[in-house]
C-alpha cells in the first residue's frame, strides 16, 4: 500500500531547493508532512525495505540517490529486502 505523505516528500525532493533544504535539516523539512511515526522513523533511519514498500520504486531510487546513500549500498539493501523464493527451479 503507498503512503501518500511519503511519496509526496520524495516528490517534492525533486527540487533542487528542496533537496538542498532537506540535506541540510532533514527534520525541518519532515515536520512539514504529516507522516505516521512509524514511516517517518524509517525515513530516518534510512530503512530502504521498510520504505520501499510504501513509495514508488522509482521515487525511491531517487530519494535514497538524492539523500546520498551510495547505489551499491541501496541495491544491497533492495536485495536483502526481496522476500526469498521456496519453490525449486524446474529442470
Amino acid at each position: 500500500m503507498r503512503d501518500y505523505w511519503l511519496s509526496k516528500l520524495f516528490f517534492d525532493l525533486q527540487s533542487p531547493p528542496a533537496a538542498a533544504e532537506y540535506r541540510r535539516d532533514r527534520g525541518q523539512v519532515l515536520d512539514r508532512y504529516p507522516l505516521k511515526p512509524e514511516v517517518r522513523a524509517a525515513v530516518e533511519r534510512d530503512d530502504v525495505a521498510y520504505v520501499s514498500r510504501l513509495v514508488n520504486p522509482y521515487l525511491l531510487r531517487f530519494y535514497f540517490h538524492m539523500s546520498g546513500m551510495p547505489e551499491d549500498d541501496f541495491v544491497r539493501r533492495i536485495r536483502a529486502s526481496a522476500p526469498v523464493s521456496t519453490t525449486k527451479p524446474h529442470g
